[in-house]
């Protein structure tokens, strides 16, 4: 039986590791399983965001089981791409080896635009807006990593 071939690692990277980032991995690992190893972390940790998790499910993906992590625990890892996620993670960004390329892809903090919200409605749009943005962005990723 061949060997599968070694599919490129992908690290989604945000501030805390809670939700873009999060939504990333699991669209990916959902769209893009078949050609990338897909994983996420933050500068910091702040523990998986539970409307992430809901409008996420309402798209038919689980990241229910994804945790929050920091970036120190890939450490000796060297992975492919890097793409920051948010403005934060795109200025923290720390050096790479010369061989994984770096990008960029600012996506709104779903939080933050939720939290004038007067409704449950109005909380959870930014959340879906963002969700339906970064699906766009990983059914382009080769282009979008190579464009």
């Amino acid at each position: 039986m061949p060997t599968p071939p070694v599919r490129p690692k992908i690290l989604f990277l945000c501030t805390g590791n809670s939700c873009r980032s999060q939504m990333a991995e699991g669209w990916a690992r959902r769209l893009k399983g078949d050609q990338f190893e897909a994983h996420s972390a933050g500068i910091e940790a702040h523990g998986l965001n539970p409307d992430a998790v809901r409008v996420m499910a309402e798209a038919g993906v689980d990241i229910s089981t994804q945790r929050s992590k920091r970036l120190d625990e890939f450490e000796g890892i060297v992975f492919d791409y890097v793409v920051t996620v948010c403005s934060n993670a795109n200025r923290s960004c720390p050096t790479f080896p010369a061989r994984t390329k770096v990008v960029h892809v600012g996506f709104e903090d779903p939080p933050k635009l939720a939290r004038r919200a007067k409704t449950e409605k109005e909380r959870l749009a930014p959340y879906r807006r963002v969700r339906d943005e970064i699906r766009l962005f990983i059914e382009n990723l080769s282009d979008n990593l190579n464009g």
